[in-house]
């Protein structure tokens, strides 16, 4: 596979709900699949009860037409984005660690076997939901690495884990350490931003988000041609021959 910013071969997603996927890391998705990667988004959930505010405010609303809204939206914005998309379905506000769902996240992430993972930080007070993600693919990615589980399967190797921005990331103690250039495929993000009708309201703040990071990305030795950037945190060290 072709390398790009987020690391060589395949990427894998994993987000707690349909939408979180496409403003925090969807000019990730872009980049990397415009580079030739495979990218592959685990939704983990639609998001239906907590993150679908547009829908809830119609008439005679269900909870099973919100997840067909929202798996259309996520699958429409995911196709626009140049990823695969799954969803496993299991219910959000509150989200639960079930042992099912440590086993599904587990098998997906030796089947597509990801030189590099992206999901949420390891705090949101806001949204528990988040937090718990982190700790179920930093579980997962544990027990995917281990030689004695399922010998159906191989074991990854030392897979790089990035968090994506939070919402508030003062609270979340997000402190990004990449600033990935996402100017090339900045108006394909927003495309697909534009479907997600459920959550419509924050375009507007992603979008100028990419322009801050930007301007951030240009003054931490960044090109001058970077117009548009997305935050991440590494969980792990990156491994070098050279200082740099």
């Amino acid at each position: 596979m072709t390398a790009s910013a987020t690391g060589r071969g395949p990427v894998l997603v994993v987000s707690a709900h349909a939408a979180d996927f496409v403003w925090r890391a969807g000019g990730a998705v872009a980049l990397s699949a415009s580079r030739g990667q495979q990218v592959h988004v685990l939704c983990l959930t639609f998001g239906e009860k907590g993150e679908s505010q547009g829908l809830w405010k119609q008439p005679g609303m269900t909870l099973e037409r919100v997840k067909e809204a929202r798996r259309d939206e996520a699958s429409r914005a995911a196709k626009v984005l140049g990823a695969e998309i799954e969803f496993l379905d299991v219910g959000d506000y509150p989200l639960r660690a079930t042992d099912a769902l440590y086993d599904s996240v587990t098998a997906t992430i030796r089947r597509i076997n990801p030189a590099t993972i992206i999901t949420h930080p390891v705090k949101d007070p806001y949204n528990l939901d988040h937090s718990l993600t982190h700790e179920i693919v930093l579980r997962s990615r544990m027990v995917a690495q281990a030689a004695g589980h399922d010998r159906s399967s191989q074991p990854i190797g030392a897979t790089q884990v990035l968090q994506f921005e939070p919402h508030q990331p003062e609270q979340c103690d997000f402190v990004p350490n990449l600033l990935l250039d996402i100017s090339e495929v900045f108006e394909r993000k927003v495309e697909a931003m534009r479907i997600m009708g459920a959550q419509g309201h924050l375009v507007a703040y992603y979008t100028d988000l990419g322009v801050r990071r930007g301007v951030q990305a240009v003054r931490n030795g960044g090109p001058r041609s970077i117009t548009h950037a997305e935050a991440f945190q590494r969980v792990f060290p990156v491994v070098g021959s050279e200082l740099l």
